[in-house]
């Protein structure tokens, strides 16, 4: 994975370059140099992942990424920031940005959320490279449109609730997929027929998707502190989880009572409604 880092203070720019090299998180293919950001060298460069401050003098963080998204940049990109503005954060996500990692740099958050990025970008190579395989006179077919647009949709919610990067993401994917394919709701079948049919070894496939979902959990439950109008928390939080488990998670986070816990049944039939939406 190639990383390219937009950074205005040089020992930031060293701390990441060692943790990324240190940790074989990828390769750096350029930086800013501590000055404002070279789009044109950016673009050239196409990196996979790009670190971007969020506060600069000339050019904020939120903008370099509007700019590079408008010019048809396709890279990830981490926002790194030191700001809890709810206003700041929401533009950023509006504006493209995937993670957010805080300062002070720590290298347990710096590493595993470029790992989830990275787990992301190889989950969208492999869905590309299976609609090659596939070839387009299949991909044309009703049939195939259906589920490619049902798999988008799939994506693109898990990529907002965080949850691309956990292992357990392809077996809800493939779960929704064959459910969707047959008409057919999680009650109809039951999780663990569901994992049977899929999988010669289903109390991994549900341990692994319940996991995740309880990873999706703790992500929405963090916007909703973060941000209680966030798009992302207000769409689904009442619409994936019990709502209740997303306010005790929420207090979790806050150090007041218990984890909030995740239904993967829920779960599963909210996605289903979220496919089919138009």
């Amino acid at each position: 994975m190639r990383i390219y880092i937009i950074e205005d203070d040089t020992s930031v720019i060293g701390v990441l370059e060692d943790i990324v090299e240190g940790n074989q998180l990828g390769t750096i293919c350029g930086d800013s140099g501590g000055g404002p950001a070279d789009l044109q060298q950016i673009l050239a460069l196409a990196p996979d992942l790009i670190l971007v401050d969020l506060l600069m003098p000339q050019k904020d963080g939120i903008q370099v990424v509007r700019e590079l998204k408008e010019q048809g940049c396709a890279a990830k990109f981490i926002m790194i920031s030191q700001v809890s503005s709810k206003e700041m954060v929401a533009k950023a996500y509006l504006a493209g940005v995937d993670f957010f990692i805080s300062k002070p740099i720590n290298l347990i958050e710096v590493r595993q959320v470029i790992r989830n990025v990275s787990q992301q970008l190889e989950n969208e190579r492999n869905l590309y490279t299976i609609q090659s395989v596939f070839g387009e006179k299949q991909l044309a077919s009703t049939a195939d449109q259906q589920r490619e647009q049902y798999r988008r949709r799939l994506q693109t919610t898990l990529s907002q609730l965080g949850m691309a990067g956990e292992k357990g993401a392809k077996d809800i994917m493939e779960m929704c997929l064959y459910l969707l394919e047959r008409h057919q709701q999680v009650s109809q079948v039951g999780v663990g027929a569901l994992c049977a049919q899929l999988s010669d070894s289903p109390k991994s496939m549900e341990q692994r998707a319940r996991r995740a979902v309880e990873r999706g959990l703790t992500h929405l439950a963090s916007l909703g502190v973060e941000d209680y109008g966030n798009e992302v928390f207000t769409q689904y939080a009442s619409r994936l989880f019990p709502f209740q488990e997303v306010r005790a998670e929420m207090a979790y986070l806050q150090g007041k009572g218990q984890k909030g816990k995740a239904n993967l049944k829920r779960f599963l039939d909210g996605m289903l409604v979220l496919a089919e939406e138009d």
